[in-house]
Order: C-alpha cells, then structure tokens, then sequence
C-alpha cells in the first residue's frame, strides 16, 4: 500500500516535469509576436510565487511521510465496524465487488495521470503559449496548494482517520485491511488533484478568451467530468465513500479556480476605503473576482 502511495506521488511530480519539457518544446515560429501580444491576463510576481513553491514543494514531500506513516488498523476496530451507520449517501460505497477493486485502482490512476498532463493542451494556444512560463508557475502553485491542503489540513488525512470502504467487506482478509494507507479515506486527494488540474485548465482558457462570455460555464462542467470519472473508479476501488469524492472535487476545483484568479488581480478588482459603525472604525478592503 505505502509503495503504491509513493508511486502515486511520484507519479504527481513526474508529469509536472513533463508539462515542463513539453511547455519549453515550442517551435521556433512561435517566438514571433502573436495579433493579441498585449493581452496579459496574469501578474505573477516571482519573488513571493518562486518562495511558495519552494515550501510548498517540501511541504509536499514531508506531508507524504505523514499520511504513509499511520499505524495499522486494529482487528478490534475492524471487527467493531458496523455498516449500519453508514449514510446513505456513503452506503453505495458498501455495495461494490471486492474482486474488482484492484482493477478499478489501476484505472483511477490512469485518469489522475491523465487529468495532470491534461492542461499542457493550454499550450496550443498562441495566446497562452507566450505566457508558458507564468502558466506553468502557476500549475504547479495551483498543485501544491492543493496537494498541501490535503496533507495538512484538519480536513485532510493528517488529522482524519476515516476508514476506507475496504474495511467493512467481510469477504476480505484482515491481512487486506489492515494497512494503516486504510485510515485515509476522507477525503480524496486523487479526486482533489485531478479537478485542481482541470478546473485550473478551464479558468486559464476563458480567462485568455473573454469573448466566449459566458459560455465559458460550459467549460467548468466538462472540468467536473474527469473528476467524477475519477471519483467513480475509486469508488469502485473501495477506497473512498462519495462524500470523500465531493469533498474533493470542491476543494480541487477551489484551488484550480481561486489561485488563477489571485494572479489576476488588478487595482480596479480591490476597493479601499474607511468603515464605519457604532462598535467600530477602520479600512475596509472588498475584492471583487471576476471569475
């Protein structure tokens, strides 16, 4: 279980290195201007996005001790599970072939694989492919932050204990259950990785591309399909209960929307003035995101 954990992991990094290279491969063509060179949507300030990468970075990799490290499930606490209070929401999770679990692992990993590389598609784009590198900074900001809220967040693994739907099946050996990998079900940090990746990929293009209005709302509910694909596969995997999965997608796409969106802001997005009322007086400062 842990080895397949680091796998996953390094998996994450190894596809940011190939959105690298693939972003710095353009074709010499493309170093000529382009008909909207003007237009820069993005204001990424090195000196505060470069530190945050850099912890965020090690975060990252220290975080993957602490989730990998929890002790092994007690036979006692498995014997002492009961299905019944199981919500019905989450009761679905309790219902799928054990059989077939390791299979639909392998596909939830083929998706979140897929779901990380999916934005290098950005770069066909003239008008984004100019800003690769800002974009590029960006996406790995955009993963950190979103990999760290999982490690250590009070929501995330580190500090939940929520056993894995793997846990209640009878059928199962305690020898497949007991890993303490089993204690990290809520919630999915595949889940929230791929909808960063794909919700970040959407608010980038329509960002580039105001003209699409508001069809650009299309674009985040194709950014909820490789997500819930996602979540469906691990479902079946018995890793994670639907509301592990939708606490996931929420976070993930916060991330891939919000982080974007704070690289955007202008002075005309922030007002800045005095507040007034009988408990109190002060500055008063109102952003307002144009997502």
């Amino acid at each position: 279980m842990k080895k397949n954990k680091a796998n996953r992991f390094s998996c994450y990094y190894l596809t940011l290195i190939m959105v690298i290279i693939f972003s710095m491969g353009k074709p010499v063509y493309s170093q000529q201007p382009v008909s909207d060179s003007s237009f820069h949507p993005y204001h990424v300030n090195y000196w505060v996005t470069g530190p945050i990468l850099t912890v965020g970075l090690t975060t990252n990799l220290i975080g993957i001790t602490t989730v990998l490290g929890k002790k092994d499930v007690a036979l006692a606490e498995i014997q002492s599970l009961d299905r019944s209070v199981i919500n019905n929401l989450d009761y679905w999770s309790l219902k799928q072939d054990p059989s077939k679990a390791s299979a639909n692992g392998v596909y939830s990993d083929y998706v979140l694989g897929a779901s990380i590389v999916l934005p290098g598609l950005l770069f066909f784009d003239k008008s984004i492919k100019q800003d690769w590198f800002d974009i590029l900074l960006m996406y790995t900001e955009t993963m950190s932050i979103t990999t760290n809220i999982f490690e250590w967040s009070f929501l995330g693994p580190t500090f939940q204990n929520r056993l894995r739907p793997v846990t209640y099946y009878e059928q199962l050996t305690y020898e497949e259950k007991k890993s303490g990998h089993n204690r990290n079900s809520f919630y999915s940090g595949h889940v929230a990785s791929a909808a960063a990746s794909t919700f970040f990929m959407a608010k980038v293009y329509s960002d580039y591309h105001p003209e699409i209005g508001n069809n650009k709302y299309f674009l985040y509910a194709a950014a909820m399909v490789p997500p819930l694909v996602l979540g469906y596969f691990r479902i079946k995997a018995l890793k994670h209960f639907t509301s592990d999965v939708m606490v996931g997608i929420g976070i993930g796409a916060l991330c891939g929307i919000l982080i974007p969106e704070f690289h955007r802001i202008k002075y005309e997005n922030i007002t800045l003035g005095l507040y007034s009322s009988l408990e109190a007086t002060g500055v008063a400062i109102k952003w307002q995101p144009k997502f």
